[in-house]
């Protein structure tokens, strides 16, 4: 069980979306600081302000999480200022909803930049000294296109794949060190399907896969921290889908996923936010934006 109150807790995107809900949730469990990363300073203004009349006590850092400079500079100053994180969440991330031939260059970069790349710069930031310190929980949301192909999604799908075959691997390393070292440390990786942010504006939720509910699947995932659940999967569809893509061919599950579930349909119609890139860190901010890490189918 990994204790939340008295930690040191830095989530990724957290100025809003999942990633600001899942700030309070800690504070609310009783983590004695916690630490926001967001590219969106006014958003980080607007909630350093909010849980500090609170009477939380909170850090914020304006981080580029494509950058690893950026995101090199500001772990050293949350090693001075604060302290050895206990508790990371990489929420931050972007979607690019279009068709492949469609996307730029640089959509492609920024999105394997701030999705895969950054996920995993910030952990090796940081897990060198939960290893040191004998525990340590971090959090990697994927999606569910981690688990399923998706038209108008395949960058952002090819992302999360990335995030997820790392983040279990990350795992096993974590508790190898475990077994010889008797530590404590975890790795929760996150697979939601769209979440009911804004974030998917457009996009429609395959049959039986309801939009996630942010505060209901923040709840899910502070549950998960809690108990060291290894793989945190919503709704409950979303459950199934290793399972039908193991046992059936490809064709047969094609034809499910695009003609009885609306899978490979549901981003059709997407739009997001619209937001420019890089304007927000927040993961529910719009089609080419830095965000916290967003559900995709989540």
């Amino acid at each position: 069980m990994s204790r939340i109150s008295n930690k040191i807790v830095l989530i990724t995107g957290g100025a809003s979306g999942i990633g600001k809900i899942m700030g309070r949730k800690c504070m609310e469990e009783g983590a004695s600081e916690l630490v926001i990363w967001d590219i969106n300073q006014k958003g980080l203004d607007e909630v350093a302000l909010e849980f500090g009349n609170k009477g939380y006590k909170v850090h914020t850092y304006k981080v580029d999480v494509s950058s690893l400079e950026s995101i090199q500079a500001a772990a050293a100053k949350v090693a001075l200022e604060v302290g050895t994180i206990d508790i990371l969440f990489n929420n931050a991330g972007i979607v690019v909803g279009k068709h492949f031939e469609d996307h730029s260059y640089d959509d492609i970069e920024k999105t394997v930049r701030i999705n895969v790349l950054g996920v995993m710069h910030i952990a090796r930031a940081f897990v060198a000294g939960m290893i040191k310190k004998g525990a340590g929980h971090i959090v990697n949301i994927s999606s569910a296109s981690a688990f399923t192909p998706n038209p108008r999604m395949s960058v952002y799908a090819g992302s999360k794949w990335a995030v997820l075959g790392w983040s279990e691997s990350l795992r096993l390393e974590l508790e190898q060190i475990n077994e010889r070292q008797k530590t404590d440390l975890h790795v929760t990786t996150v697979m939601p399907g769209y979440i009911d942010t804004g974030m998917f504006s457009g996009a429609s939720a395959p049959l039986l896969t309801p939009l996630l509910q942010p505060e209901e699947i923040s709840s899910e995932i502070i549950k998960a921290v809690k108990t060291n659940e290894i793989l945190v999967q919503e709704p409950f569809m979303v459950k199934l889908v290793p399972f039908l893509r193991g046992v059936l061919p490809a064709r047969v599950y094609d034809f499910l996923a695009g003609n009885i579930f609306n899978v490979y349909s549901s981003m059709s119609k997407f739009t997001g936010r619209n937001e420019i890139a890089q304007k927000g860190n927040s993961k529910d901010l719009g089609s080419a934006t830095q965000e916290q890490e967003i559900p995709a189918i989540k």
